[in-house]
């Protein structure tokens, strides 16, 4: 059986392998940008294109523009060394040939191992842009899925297929908790894209953060922070490819994003060297139809399909979740969970604020009498937060309104709770709720 695999993947490699190739060559370099001829007849946007310097070295880069005059390739690689008459080649983008052998292996964009050992092709090869599944055809969301956190097995319930964002500023725990997902959440395959991260940072989360239970049955796809806008654009594409895959293998696949706006911002330095205004608050028009187009190939497939269960992280400065990204994105998926600075600095993670954050597979993902705690629990996080400046001031009065009392005396036991981590299950998880609610006197 092995032998069989690694010949189809030998034959795939094979199959790659041209006999002729148009060459071009380079007539122009201003701002970064390569202007290319003799290649107008045979290139497309979005293929690859091979750089080959006088001086021995090879660069890359993408035809993003296609002109009268030539053909503009934006490089991966900076452009020290190149010389006008430097001959270039074109490589069809082809996409991806994903195998179950990359399970605990990091890669880049392009499929090439990031770990210094050698990585084989599969059969199938994905490409990195493809239409999501027909929206008359797919199958609906599907079950409430365990987490590992108390606060998504009750309040903030994920189910199968279902897509939410992490909307986060720096240091409040997002890598932690994207990390622990990873680890607990149940999924048979996860696929992990670091866009733009910083070199250290993919080293320590696979360590670390992820650990070796999380690394054995995960994909990670890195394009540091170091790297072309191209690459770090692509490396989302790359990992939307990989988990349709196995969606299509009929698996069901956990995909993290992080950072669905380190994505945009790389298109965005794409698309304005291609000759895009960036007028959506320095962002081109083009941003939205993006992000859309990326999270709606997410989610359940048809019906003798997987699904792709998606957590897209969405870093927003100084928590305004009106800047463009987090509103794209907001409108597009089905939940939105907010982690807040000022819980993460009291020490309790994940830093989930439960009343800004929304679940829209609720109410039909709980039961009725789960619905029942969840609207109770929330009423409670609800009335202490309106009166919260009130009661550490000392200003409020036991006794003046009972519900407020009520909120006071429940607080701390909620927040204990939301804080839980490794929860036998979702029903254990309810439990526990109701046990804090029945202690107050509030509940069944």
């Amino acid at each position: 059986m092995k032998h069989a695999i690694r010949l189809k993947s030998l034959q795939t490699n094979l199959a790659d392998i041209k006999v002729a190739r148009s060459i071009g060559r380079i007539a122009g370099v201003q701002s970064g940008i390569l202007t290319i001829t003799g290649l107008g007849n045979d290139a497309r946007i979005g293929d690859r294109a091979e750089i080959r310097l006088k001086i021995g070295n090879k660069l890359n880069g993408e035809v993003v523009q296609l002109t009268e005059d030539g053909v503009i390739v934006l490089p991966d690689d900076p452009i020290q060394g190149i010389a006008l008459g430097d001959s270039v080649f074109l490589k069809r983008n082809v996409g991806l040939s994903p195998d179950m052998s990359w399970l605990g292996r990091i890669i880049d964009p392009d499929g090439a191992p990031l770990d210094g050992r050698s990585l084989a092709k599969g059969v199938i090869s994905r490409p990195l842009l493809s239409a999501p599944p027909a929206a008359a055809k797919r199958r609906p969301l599907g079950q409430r899925l365990d987490t590992g956190h108390v606060v998504f097995d009750t309040m903030l319930p994920v189910v199968r297929g279902q897509r939410i964002g992490l909307f986060a500023g720096s240091g409040v725990g997002k890598s932690s908790l994207m990390g622990k997902l990873a680890q607990h959440m149940s999924a048979d395959i996860v696929v992990i894209a670091m866009i733009g991260e910083r070199g250290r940072e993919v080293r320590h989360f696979v360590d670390e953060v992820l650990g070796p239970e999380g690394q054995a049955r995960s994909i990670v796809i890195a394009a540091t922070s170091d790297q072309s806008p191209l690459l770090r654009r692509r490396c989302a594409w790359s990992a939307m490819a990989i988990a349709e895959y196995f969606r299509d293998l009929g698996m069901s696949v956990l995909l993290l994003a992080d950072s669905i706006t380190r994505f945009a911002e790389a298109h965005r330095e794409v698309a304005v060297a291609a000759g895009e205004a960036p007028v959506l608050r320095g962002f081109p028009p083009s941003t939205s139809h993006l992000i859309m187009s990326l999270c709606e190939r997410a989610g359940p497939g048809l019906s003798d399909e997987g699904d792709i269960t998606a957590v897209f992280s969405v870093l927003v400065a100084g928590s305004d979740m009106d800047e463009p990204i987090a509103d794209i994105l907001r409108g597009v998926l089905d939940g939105h969970v907010v982690l807040d600075r000022s819980i993460a600095e009291r020490g309790r993670f994940p830093s989930v604020d439960i009343l800004r954050s929304v679940s829209r597979s609720l109410p039909s993902a709980a039961t009725e009498e789960e619905n029942d705690v969840i609207a109770r629990v929330r009423k409670h996080l609800s009335v202490y937060a309106e009166n919260q400046m009130m009661i550490k001031a000392g200003l409020y009065t036991r006794g003046t309104d009972a519900e407020i009392d009520a909120a006071v005396d429940i607080w701390p036991s909620l927040d204990e709770v939301m804080a839980g981590l490794h929860a036998n299950n979702c029903k254990h998880s309810f439990d526990q709720l109701k046990l804090v609610l029945r202690r107050a006197g509030r509940g069944p």
